[in-house]
């Protein structure tokens, strides 16, 4: 059976990547074989009619709280890590038009003509049209991460998940590289998360996909295929519900 013929388990999605992730291997920029390899992976997904939105954050670059630990004042900080945001999400929308996939980027401070400003209908009608909808520059505000962004524009767009694309393969009782013994969930509720003081996202994010019913799935984006198997259901990654 090819990819098309499988069952298509969501429709619309959000994917959640991170700054680090684009950074690869180097110490910190973006790596153009990871950009290019997510852009693959991106379009692998579209061209089965998966609706797609994306918010990157910007931690290869500039992350505001670490700023404001070295002296930054935190709300500068955190308007330098917007702009990072903006950068990858450029990036990413370069790579994918470089493989024929129209890709809107969509900035929550106005920053015309570097990208268009975000509102939920202009998200909502690319997304229709098939363009993936590059949500940047965070919710727009200080202290807010980039994860808490992802939530509330995963639930403005009316998408069916929240993929949180890593580098680690799902939600461990604990941090697998410290602790030998630590093992894998496969699924776990949000009231579980919080009992166990687990760190998947901050709060605020994990609070607004618990309020709202959006279910997160956790996986490796940086093992080939995989996001192309999490719309289909298959079993990968970590599953987080409303139990």
């Amino acid at each position: 059976m090819d990819n098309k013929a499988k069952m298509i388990k969501y429709n619309r999605v959000l994917l959640k990547l991170s700054g680090e992730s684009l950074q690869g291997k180097l110490q910190h920029g973006i790596d153009t074989e990871v950009l290019a390899d997510y852009a693959l992976q991106i379009k692998e997904i579209i061209s089965i009619g998966i609706e797609v939105g994306i918010v990157i954050g910007g931690g290869n670059i500039f992350r505001g709280l670490s700023g404001a630990s070295k002296g930054f004042d935190r709300c500068k900080g955190d308007q330098m890590g917007m702009l990072a945001t903006v950068i990858n999400s450029l990036a990413l929308a370069s790579a994918l038009e470089s493989l024929q996939i129209k890709a809107r980027v969509l900035t929550a401070i106005a920053m015309q003509p570097i990208g268009e400003f975000y509102t939920k209908e202009l998200a909502i009608k690319a997304l229709e049209k098939g363009e993936v909808a590059i949500m940047a520059a965070g919710t727009g505000n200080p202290f807010f991460t980039t994860d808490t962004a992802a939530s509330l524009r995963a639930i403005e767009v009316g998408a069916d998940v929240m993929l949180k694309g890593t580098r680690v393969d799902g939600i461990y009782t604990s941090d697998p590289e410290k602790h030998a013994d630590a093992t894998k969930f496969d699924k776990i509720s949000f009231d579980e998360v919080y009992s166990r003081g687990l760190r998947i996202m901050d709060l605020t994010a994990t609070t607004l996909c618990k309020e709202n019913d959006l279910p997160i799935i956790v996986f490796n984006m940086d093992k080939k295929g995989n996001l192309l198997k999490v719309v289909h259901g298959e079993p990968v990654g970590t599953y987080v519900y409303n139990g």
